[in-house]
């Protein structure tokens, strides 16, 4: 990526100043040289929240700012331990999970690219542009630009002069997953949406051929129209729920849900389904309040409308679905409980987890297990259970209904929640997904 030298302004407060006007200039001043724009727009300098006693007036500016934004310094350019965070305000300190002052730079930002631009701007006078993308379960993008602070220095008492730039990300997460989300969304619904608009071809072209004058093919024929372009239907609509979910994947939902009420809210809602195929759902449910979990109501309840006709539908006649709910699991123990890993190991099958939460999220939740007694799967295939259209190869669409996007979406769901998903299935054990989500606090 190619670098420009910008020389950066240095802002001082006036001696004597009679109101903090002069603050709220380097906020705008600041906000305008790194793009970005007012926290409120009829915000006056009375607005603005007094400094903390112990921070200066640029760091107290920076802490208004919306973005996060760091002051690096440094003396020695090889010394990596002397590159730190001056200041952090408290978006980065948000984002980062550091300190306000005194952070390693090489520790609070380990990609090579960024350490690389803030090389530049530190001992290079270099303004730089990359890309941060912090590791974790949640996906986010920013862009980050780096900009020297000429005239910041100040000498240690080696005779080194220190050096100090400007860190200031935005992020372009959003903007990424509406790009993102309109080319998956092209892509899926051209390769899906081909075979029955093919087979629906075909069916005309023969009503209009030798079975024009064949009551009984025609009506044959129309049955199997009917069917594909009701798949149709489900497609396009599993898929713009699939692409909406994608889109606020990295935005924590607010709210809470009744994990054991959703759960009964389904089975009464799949009643007629269980009657007409003949199996049994085994609901072992918390009492009302009990299991009280934080998200989105909806997509909670979409989570386990998901799992529990997933297992119906593979479920022989005569058969039950057993659906659990635990409460005051750690993550650890979510994963563990009811495991038969052993079992499904010797038949061929595991277990394995499809979604494991942060590591610093609280560590209280709210399990969901449905198990069926269906035919099960070798353990080649959990790995990809979660992928769009995957289906396991002999229970093709053909054989049983559905688009192949039910678990994908489950999978999104319990990511935005910041929960877990796992599997455990062996040929003719059955399967069981499990999810766990973080209790709502009490």
């Amino acid at each position: 990526m190619p670098t420009y030298r910008s020389p950066a302004p240095v802002f001082t407060a006036p001696a004597s100043a009679p109101d903090r006007g002069w603050l709220l200039r380097l906020v705008e001043n600041l906000g305008g040289a790194l793009g970005m724009t007012r926290p409120r727009p009829a915000e006056t300098a009375s607005d603005i929240a007094p400094a903390p006693p112990t921070a200066s007036p640029r760091e107290a500016a920076l802490e208004l700012l919306p973005d996060p934004v760091l002051l690096v310094e440094a003396a020695d350019p090889n010394d990596l331990s002397g590159r730190r965070i001056a200041f952090a305000n408290a978006a980065a300190r948000e984002l980062l999970r550091i300190p306000a002052s005194g952070a390693l730079v090489v520790s609070a930002l380990r990609q090579p690219e960024m350490l690389e631009a803030i090389d530049e701007s530190l001992f290079g006078g270099i303004e730089s542009e990359t890309l941060y993308e912090p590791r974790g379960a949640q996906e986010q993008i920013w862009r980050v630009r780096t900009v020297p602070l000429p005239g910041e220095g100040a000498p240690t008492l080696y005779g080194e002069t220190t050096r100090m730039a400007l860190v200031h990300f935005r992020d372009e997460t959003d903007a990424r997953r509406a790009e993102q989300m309109r080319v998956d969304f092209l892509a899926n619904a051209s390769h899906e949406l081909r075979t029955p608009l093919a087979s629906l071809s075909g069916f005309i072209e023969t009503l209009r051929g030798h079975a024009k004058d064949d009551p009984e093919a025609r009506d044959q024929f129309l049955r199997i129209m009917t069917a594909q372009a009701e798949r149709m239907a489900r497609l396009i609509d599993d898929l713009m729920s699939l692409s909406r979910i994608e889109l606020n994947e990295h935005i924590r939902p607010l709210g809470s849900c009744d994990l054991s009420l959703a759960a009964m809210d389904v089975a009464d809602t799949l009643r007629p389904l269980t009657a007409d195929k003949g199996v049994k759902l085994d609901l072992h449910l918390m009492d009302r309040g009990e299991a009280v979990v934080a998200g989105d109501r909806d997509q909670i309840t979409q989570v386990v409308q998901n799992l529990i006709d997933n297992a119906l539908k593979y479920s022989p006649a005569g058969g039950a679905v057993r659906v659990e709910i635990v409460r005051g699991l750690t993550g650890d123990a979510a994963f563990a409980h009811g495991s038969k890993a052993l079992t499904m190991a010797n038949a061929g099958g595991g277990r394995l987890s499809l979604l494991t939460p942060d590591r610093a999220e609280p560590d209280d939740y709210v399990l969901l297990r449905v198990a069926d007694q269906g035919p099960g799967m070798r353990r080649e295939h959990l790995p990809r259970l979660a992928e769009r259209f995957y289906r396991v190869e002999g229970q093709k669409s053909g054989q049983k209904l559905g688009t192949g996007l039910g678990l994908a979406i489950v999978k999104h769901i319990m990511n935005r929640h910041r929960g877990g998903m796992l599997v455990e299935s062996a040929p003719t054990l059955g399967s069981t997904f499990a999810v766990y989500f973080p209790a709502a606090a009490r």
